[in-house]
């Protein structure tokens, strides 16, 4: 796997432990990169913050013209990050609320919905995008395969995590 310094912000005290949160960071990431089949041109920097529902609201509100919190916001640093220079792959915002209440309400675990935030932000930061049904389906497809790697169970409820190999 490509080298990854991933710097871990905690905004938001409810989410604990930096050095927890960054190891699950990691592990999505090299799951992602694993199943993807992904390598870069140089090491990747990429960062996590883990804030709170009124801090992503301002962000949401200001870069995507939606004035509410959201789970989880990525901001890509280049439109073709695999071949990108500067190693600076962009930002990853998750909502400590939005993801708590998300989890409670899906009975899913905690840390099995932040992993699948992880990854589906940092398949947008490798440009992918879900603005229009063939993209939402390529990206839960891909997303479903890289968590079945990780053994959590499709996120979407409706296929067996072995469904959709990336192979």
């Amino acid at each position: 796997m490509t080298d990854f310094d991933i710097d871990v912000l905690v905004e938001a005290d409810a989410w604990g432990d930096p050095d927890d949160l960054e190891a699950m960071a990691e592990r999505a990431i090299e799951a992602a990169c694993s199943t993807l089949k992904t390598s870069f041109a140089v090491p990747q920097e990429l960062s996590a913050v883990f804030t709170d529902d009124a801090a992503i609201r301002v962000l949401n509100r200001d870069y995507r013209q939606k004035d509410k919190p959201t789970n989880v916001l990525s901001f890509p640093q280049s439109d073709n990050p695999l071949d990108d220079p500067s190693g600076l792959l962009g930002d990853i915002i998750l909502a400590y609320e939005t993801v708590r209440r998300e989890a409670d309400q899906s009975d899913r675990s905690f840390q099995d919905h932040v992993t699948h935030l992880i990854v589906h932000g940092f398949l947008h930061l490798l440009g992918y995008d879900h603005l229009n049904d063939d993209e939402a389906e390529e990206m839960e497809r891909l997303e479903i395969s890289i968590l079945g790697s990780l053994d959590i169970d499709d996120p979407y409820g409706d296929h067996p995590i072995d469904e959709f190999p990336v192979n």
